[in-house]
């Protein structure tokens, strides 16, 4: 493998100088945040009322279920009803958040084809590949039913901003207002992080049944993609686990070895290698619908981490994704924050560095890769906690955890819920300068081979491991990039190349993710220890 050029327009300290100055005045923003027990009146995002009835049974589960009141918000402390569309209650015999309650795959989507069969603003999808143990995953897409009904025009409008070689800078920006902003929420990569499945089955009722404003703006603008589980074979493991458990207390039960067929927590360390379905399957439903963003949803710190990493980040993401991750991460601070939830943060956690991540999926694609951390329990029943480190009071936890707590799976279920559909709030009100800046960010990849180089990487046709290459070409190519085969010998500065060698161009949408796979890695540790 040779390089035509090795020359570069910036490396990482480029892009942390970039990151300091992006984030400086959300900094000095977020430092006057302060701890308040009760939630403000007005919050600047107001989920105004409408004369729709509230499904009183339910949100009575919801209120008793959750702690304090300062671990609900107005988005989910009722939950609407319908007399055309089930609830979850109405289908799974119990409502989310039910303490002692977790629920299978086969259960998930059984809920989910309901909801499909009764609202024209719900459909679903089966993904290309069923698991190593041959489950089935399933993709969910809620919007307005005018955008449902024209899916497959939007899915075309986001894949021509995807790759600007066939569309100039006029014809671009007609589709962007024409196009919608896709948000993808993908649950429970990791078993024992068991609450969004949960809350991901009442996010998608809610979202096609509300009629406040504010529900009505993100089907209106965004087309929301719920991967309900996306570990499947661990996700029914460790219910069966939980359910032993619960019904054989004080008995010393096995522990959750592994999560998907002998692997565990790194299935989100697979990004690169594609080892897994459920990485391929992830990894093929982008190059489907190239969503706007894709947030992964973790539980591991208190109360809600929302991503951007602490830095050195990778040397190749464009710096504008950098910066949409901090504008994202502090809207979410902001309102939460606003609302007297307490312990919502960024910054920390990890750094932004390694492409491997399942997020990765559109980080190195030219979307916007994110992730929640919530507090998570471990299973469905309420606990009493003790926070560590995460209790310091620091501009980026301006409302920091309280140092000791009684959590429940509905609070967990209320921070993932609130925060994601603030989110998604955000982006579909935005949505045309997100679909812009996935155009420009789409189009600096094409640049990169003449303004940062290198032009291409060859891959000889002689090369003396072949079965190697092909691996390594075929991993390419599973990732969207494109490989080119010379039809005739060719000679650079580097040396001569015969017949049939293989070349990856850098003038292409997916050239940052070629070099993440292909070239000399950059990680400032120094700079990090500072």
């Amino acid at each position: 493998m040779k390089p035509f050029t090795r020359a570069r327009a910036h490396r990482a300290g480029a892009h942390l100088l970039l990151f300091a100055l992006l984030l400086a005045p959300l900094s000095s923003a977020l430092a006057q945040g302060a701890r308040s027990a009760a939630r403000p009146t007005a919050p600047s995002t107001p989920q105004e009322t409408s004369s729709q009835p509230i499904d009183q049974e339910y949100t009575e589960s919801i209120r008793k279920n959750t702690t304090e009141k300062f671990f609900l918000t107005e988005i989910v402390d009722h939950l609407p009803a319908s007399d055309k569309v089930p609830s979850p209650a109405k289908v799974l015999g119990y409502p989310v958040g039910t303490p002692e309650k977790l629920t299978y795959t086969k259960d998930q989507y059984r809920y989910y084809r309901e909801l499909e069969k009764a609202s024209p603003r719900v459909r679903i999808f089966t993904a290309p590949e069923r698991s190593e143990m041959g489950k089935e995953q399933i993709l969910v897409v809620v919007s307005d039913e005018a955008n449902i009904a024209r899916l497959d025009r939007y899915k075309e409008i986001t894949a021509r901003l995807a790759d600007p070689r066939g569309v100039n800078d006029a014809e671009a920006q007609r589709l962007i207002a024409e196009g919608k902003a896709i948000y993808w929420a993908s649950g429970s990569i990791h078993s024992p992080e068991t609450g969004s499945p949960e809350m991901l089955m009442e996010m998608a009722y809610r979202l096609a049944v509300q009629e406040t404003p504010f529900i009505q703006e993100i089907r209106k603008n965004a087309i929301v993609m719920i991967t309900p589980t996306l570990e499947v074979d661990g996700r029914d493991m460790m219910v069966d686990l939980y359910n032993w458990r619960k019904a054989n207390p004080g008995k010393r039960a096995p522990s959750l070895l592994y999560w998907g067929k002998y692997v565990a927590h790194d299935n989100n360390r697979d990004s690169m290698g594609m080892a897994l379905v459920l990485s391929r399957n992830q990894m093929k439903t982008f190059l489907d619908y190239h969503p706007t963003v894709l947030h992964d949803l973790h539980e591991s710190v208190p109360f809600l981490y929302t991503s951007t990493g602490t830095g050195p980040y990778n040397a190749w993401l464009d710096p504008i994704v950098v910066n949409e991750w901090q504008l994202l991460a502090h809207h979410e601070v902001d309102e939460m924050t606003k609302r007297g939830v307490p312990g919502v943060w960024t910054h920390g956690f990890y750094d932004g560095w390694a492409p491997n991540y399942m997020f990765y999926v559109a980080n190195g694609h030219n979307s916007i890769g994110r992730f929640y951390e919530t507090f998570g329990n471990g299973g469905a029943d309420t606990q009493d906690r003790t926070v560590g480190a995460q209790t310091q009071r620091t501009w980026f936890r301006p409302n920091p955890p309280l140092p000791r707590v009684k959590w429940s799976l509905r609070n967990n279920v209320n921070l993932q819920q609130s925060a994601l559909l603030l989110a998604i709030n955000f982006v579909a009100n935005n949505k045309e300068r997100f679909l812009n800046n996935f155009y420009l960010k789409s189009k600096r990849s094409v640049e990169k081979a003449r303004t940062e180089g290198p032009a291409a990487y060859v891959f000889p046709g002689d090369d003396a491991r072949p079965v190697g290459q092909a691996d390594l070409l075929n991993l390419l190519k599973m990732q969207g990039v494109e490989v080119h085969r010379a039809t005739a010998a060719f000679e650079t500065k580097q040396g001569k190349f015969p017949t049939g060698s293989y070349v990856v161009r850098m003038d292409q949408p997916y050239s940052r993710m070629a070099d993440m796979l292909l070239d000399t890695q950059y990680y400032n540790v120094v700079l990090q220890r500072q």
